[in-house]
């Protein structure tokens, strides 16, 4: 008995000391990444087993909710109001920021913390795994403030108007308190933006009064006159749109999101710590003097008042080793560690790291590690879209932001912009912010009736549209979520759900993405997006759903069917007319809303311009004719006059032959469209102000593609003038009455296509490489006599971190790799490239174990990639090869010729942010190409966001296959079909209420989607319908005739399925690169 007592007091004893040593030395380290064997070929390209690089220990789940007592806790939001929330007594952190969220109906509430003083007065921020009261030890007495603990790199990331709302809230309170330092220039700028968001357009009294009941700095008065002038030139931006403006601005400013932490070095030097999302920064002052970005930290750790940083090895450094800190106690040397760890955790970690196992009898070391999801599992959550969208108000706007849902289109011109607005849903005298808190009566969240006021402005706020390319586009997807939404409003109030907690939203760049230079696709994003959150950017909900006038019924839709003529030739002159009005309205882009923009800016040369619009203005002239013409015969021949009865103009031929033959006479303009898109870019290369007039044209409504292409459109449209010929000559009957005028005039258009043909396909590839030129980063010479684009897309790269996804785009002489950067443009960061002279492809799934592997070696340097599917690989295996065999028969432009920057030291992996002066800021702040809707939206993001891509061929067989007209629209969980008109080029569907509608009003991008037929289980019971779907979202869509219905589905196969080269090549026109 005594032997086995003396044992267990021995075994007790070692523990003891062992756990006594660990407390004594206590040292917790971030582990960066560093393995101790060297990881398989299948792991580095993705197949490891930590989806992360782990920075903690391996953790657990915050404990569910303990029934108690209540406790009552304040919460300062940030618009200034309070909120009282009665939680459970036990309850942990977590509950509490879920509370809040859930009451601010806010998706993105991952980037926000609660802040509280400590007993000893020091801002600590809330631990979501302990409980409330262990850290709030006197909660009647203590203000607890809900602010934004995480800035990301770029703002765009954030898709909800509501979480870039409160930011700018967050940016304002900084700049009040002078935590957010800037000069005078821009800190104006940034006052000028709230103002606008504030009390709309400029109006100088209003301006003088509101500046004087509102000081949002010390010292104001002195600023004033230029805050003003500022104000002035925001002149119809929404609320919306000044806070995406506003954060533009801050994100560029050394204080932005920056907390300072006093400390000393070795020296005994005072200095500033502070942790952003890029890694540690060093202060002297508000002058950031060092940065030590996470790659090259190795282990974080504290010892009592001493913060330690342990470098990674660096031979080009001469920092030491180990760098020490000396802060003013162990406590204020933890917070701060603490802080590190969460910003590492949140930007760098795939997911939530787990805990370790609970020690037996002591612990080792700190318990504390990061809570909650990490920015790429938001981000990855807010692509899949599973959200609903909200609508808020905002409490210091004195403009109307919620709109009647019956608006009208009309609208649009104003004079004070208006805000978003959706469909509210669920019963508002039983929150969703009180069902998520309230278990039993275990928690709820009630306003104090004494002197707190319950929080108005912060309530549900719609997901906002994005401006595509410079059209105010709301994305199909927000649309069906809005009208999921009227169905539940509809329903009794009692089978209305909660909104409960909402914790994503889609992306910019994945959901509505208008392309530049490609798929004129939103701000997803897509992107948010892509959105524009796309995806790029004013925040709109379209008036389809809106006005019940767009809704026809079925049996309106029938008796109309019938009234119309039925046969093939008659929809194929529909087909022209349709066309025709799309092509008229982009002219006018060119005519009416360019050449206006241009007269009253001094920004572009009399010859450039005189060379533009003296050549377009007699095509403008002499299409409206033709058009009229046409619409005419149609209204013959649909019988609203008694001539159809003799047949005299059942046909379409002569009224196509009388026109195109007068075409022939404007050829000389045609001709000249070469040297109008040369001379253009060439005056946006030599002028910086031309430059930035034409980018903040492109994000004009009207704009929704690239401005250069509306210069190529009237050569494109000689090769619908063709198509639609040939379709109606194969018709007809030789002996028809129509045949021999309509054989004619397509032999006269064949004659013009032919001999433009060459000249467009290299107007085609210069315009292609220009357009790729505003995507990239960190190349100068793209484009360059003899460079031809081949294809474009996203592929899996191996690196040491595992499987990256890249964006290649491959030429005639080099493969360029890239990520995606945030910058504030969107923009791809070239990592490298690999000259084609000289280097052989091969497939190597089986020597990586991963599918759809390839490996491109070079003369100096090999690659590994993988694509997303077979048919990716086979596509980028054939179109490489022909790429070399390109490049070995030619002696093209030489690769050294391709990047004339200084050469990139820093690793490939490392995302960077581009650092402008404030000076610059100020000086360029009407150009808006550094903000990311502008290039967020193109088809370089759209392949980005659905893992794609595009070759030249696909570009051009994108050009024949453009086709305009009404269709009916359902959505998934919809009743009722919508009758829009539809716009389909560059890849995307972009929609109209009519077709005198000057801009789009929603788009649809088709790149990564399925084109099929409703099956019967799906109880469509309607003929000439078609499905388009991408995941969970889903599309039916009905055409009104057999025909339209085969031509609808045969262009936009034509976008979901990409092409391969060999069917390319056995088109009837092959496409020369």
């Amino acid at each position: 008995m005594f032997c086995e007592i003396f044992s267990t007091f021995q075994e007790f004893s070692t523990i003891s000391r062992n756990c006594f040593l660990g407390i004594y030395k206590k040292r917790v380290s971030l582990n960066m990444g560093e393995t101790e064997q060297r990881p398989t070929a299948g792991s580095r390209l993705g197949a490891q087993e930590n989806a992360g690089i782990s920075t903690l220990e391996h953790g657990q789940k915050p404990p569910m909710t303990p029934p108690g007592k209540l406790v009552s806790i304040k919460i300062q939001m940030l618009d200034d109001t309070q909120e009282t929330f009665d939680i459970p007594q036990r309850a942990p952190g977590k509950v509490l920021h879920d509370a809040v969220c859930n009451h601010l109906n806010l998706v993105e509430g991952d980037y926000f913390g609660l802040e509280f003083p400590d007993h000893k007065k020091m801002m600590v921020w809330l631990d979501l795994l302990k409980p409330v009261t262990k850290q709030i030890r006197r909660p009647k007495h203590v203000v607890v403030k809900f602010v934004v603990k995480f800035f990301p790199p770029d703002h765009a990331q954030l898709q909800e108007e509501l979480t870039r709302y409160l930011f700018a809230l967050q940016v304002k309170q900084d700049l009040a308190q002078g935590r957010l330092t800037c000069n005078d220039t821009s800190t104006a700028l940034l006052i000028s933006h709230i103002v606008q968001s504030e009390i709309g357009d400029f109006d100088e009294t209003i301006d003088r009064e509101h500046l004087a009941k509102n000081k949002y700095i010390p010292q104001q008065e002195a600023l004033e006159d230029k805050i003003m002038e500022f104000h002035r030139s925001h002149t119809g931006q929404t609320p919306a749109e000044s806070d995406f403006q506003l954060l533009e601005i801050a994100r560029r400013l050394e204080m932005y999101g920056i907390r300072l932490h006093p400390a000393k070095d070795r020296e005994g030097t005072k200095i500033n710590l502070a942790v952003a999302n890029t890694g540690i920064l060093v202060f002297q002052g508000h002058t950031k003097i060092n940065a030590f970005n996470w790659a090259k930290v190795r282990k974080l750790s504290f010892k009592r008042k001493r913060f330690l940083i342990k470098l990674r090895p660096d031979v080009n450094s001469s920092f030491q080793d180990t760098l020490e800190f000396l802060m003013a106690s162990r406590d204020f040397c933890k917070s701060f560690w603490k802080i590190c760890v969460e910003h590492h955790a949140f930007f760098r970690l795939f997911e939530e790291p787990k805990p370790k196992p609970k020690p037996v009898l002591f612990s080792r070391g700190s318990s504390f590690r990061f809570s909650g999801r990490t920015q790429k599992q938001v981000l990855d959550y807010v692509k899949e879209g599973g959200h609903k969208k909200v609508q808020f108000e905002r409490k210091h706007s004195k403009i109307q932001s919620i709109r009647s849902l019956n608006a009208q289109p009309s609208e649009q011109h104003t004079e004070v912009p208006k805000q978003s607005s959706s469909f509210a849903y669920g019963d508002d005298n039983d929150t969703a912010a009180v069902q998520s808190c309230r278990q039993g009566k275990e928690m709820k969240a009630s306003p104090k009736d004494t002197g707190q006021h319950k929080s108005h402005s912060l309530k549900k706020s719609p997901k906002e549209g994005k401006k595509v390319d410079g059209a105010v586009v709301s994305t199909v997807e927000e649309e069906e979520e809005a009208a999921k939404d009227r169905m539940q409003q509809n329903r009794p109030q009692s089978q209305q759900p909660s909104t409960g907690s909402l914790t994503g939203s889609p992306h910019l760049s994945e959901l509505s993405i208008n392309s530049q230079g490609g798929p004129s696709v939103a701000n997803m994003s897509l992107s948010p997006n892509l959105s524009p959150d796309a995806k790029q950017p004013s925040p709109l909900i379209s008036p389809l759903l809106n006005d019940p006038s767009c809704i026809r019924t079925d049996d309106e839709e029938e008796v109309k069917r019938k009234r119309f003529p039925t046969e093939k030739a008659y929809f194929i002159a529909k087909e022209a007319a349709t066309t025709e009005r799309t092509y008229l309205k982009d002219l006018e882009v060119i005519t009416s809303w360019f050449q206006s923009a241009v007269s009253q800016e001094d920004c572009m040369p009399e010859t450039l311009k005189n060379l533009i619009f003296s050549n377009f203005e007699p095509l403008h002239k002499f299409h409206a004719v033709f058009l009229k013409e046409i619409e005419q015969r149609l209204a013959l021949w649909e019988g609203r006059s008694n001539a159809h009865i003799k047949g005299d103009y059942q046909r379409i031929g002569d009224v196509m032959l009388k026109n195109i033959q007068s075409m022939k006479q404007l050829a000389i303009h045609l001709w000249k469209h070469n040297e109008i898109l040369m001379e253009l870019e060439n005056g946006i290369k030599n002028s910086r102000k031309l430059e930035t007039f034409c980018r903040d044209f492109e994000l004009q409504k009207v704009c929704y593609l690239p401005l250069n292409t509306f210069l190529l459109r009237p050569l494109h449209r000689l090769m619908h003038y063709k198509q639609i010929m040939e379709r109606l000559c194969k018709h007809y009957p030789p002996n028809h009455i129509d045949f021999r005028d309509s054989r004619a005039a397509l032999a006269e258009v064949s004659e013009m296509v032919a001999q433009l043909h060459g000249n467009m396909i290299k107007m085609e590839n210069f315009q292609k490489l220009h357009e790729l030129k505003k995507d990239l980063i960190g190349i100068d010479n793209l484009v360059i006599p003899g460079r031809e684009f081949i294809r474009l897309g996203s592929l899996s790269k191996l690196s040491g971190k595992g499987l990256q996804q890249r964006m290649f785009f491959l030429f005639n002489d080099i493969l360029l790799y890239t990520s995606r950067g945030l910058t504030a443009s969107n923009q791809f960061k070239v990592h490298g490239h690999l000259p084609l002279y000289g280097m052989t492809i091969e497939e190597s799934e089986e020597e990586w174990g991963v599918p759809h592997c390839l490996t491109l070696r070079g003369q100096h340097q090999s690659i590994v990639v993988a694509a997303s599917s077979r048919s990716e690989m086979d596509k980028w295996t054939e179109d490489i090869q022909m790429a070399i065999d390109l490049a070995e028969k030619s002696s093209g432009p030489a690769p050294e010729l391709l990047a004339s920057s200084p050469p990139d030291n820093k690793s490939p992996d490392e995302t960077t942010v581009d650092q402008e002066s404030e000076d610059d800021l100020s000086a360029s702040r009407t150009s808006l190409e550094r903000q990311s809707p502008h290039r967020g939206n193109t088809t370089v993001h759209v392949c980005w966001h659905r893992n794609t891509s595009v070759s030249m061929i696909d570009f051009s067989i994108a050009v024949e296959n453009q086709l305009s007209g009404n269709l009916l629209r359902k959505f998934k969980n919809s009743n009722g079909w919508q009758k829009l008109w539809v716009v389909f080029t560059n890849f995307c569907m972009f929609f109209y209420k009519s077709h005198q509608d000057n801009h789009p009003l929603a788009s649809l991008p088709l790149l990564g989607y399925s084109l099929t037929i409703p099956s019967e289980s799906e109880n469509i019971h309607k003929d000439y319908v078609f499905k388009l779907h991408f995941k969970s979202h889903v599309y039916y869509f009905r055409a009104e005739s057999e025909y339209t219905f085969e031509r609808w589905m045969e262009v936009i196969r034509s976008a979901t399925s990409s092409a391969s080269r060999t069917r390319a090549l056995s088109h009837k026109e092959p496409h020369a690169y």
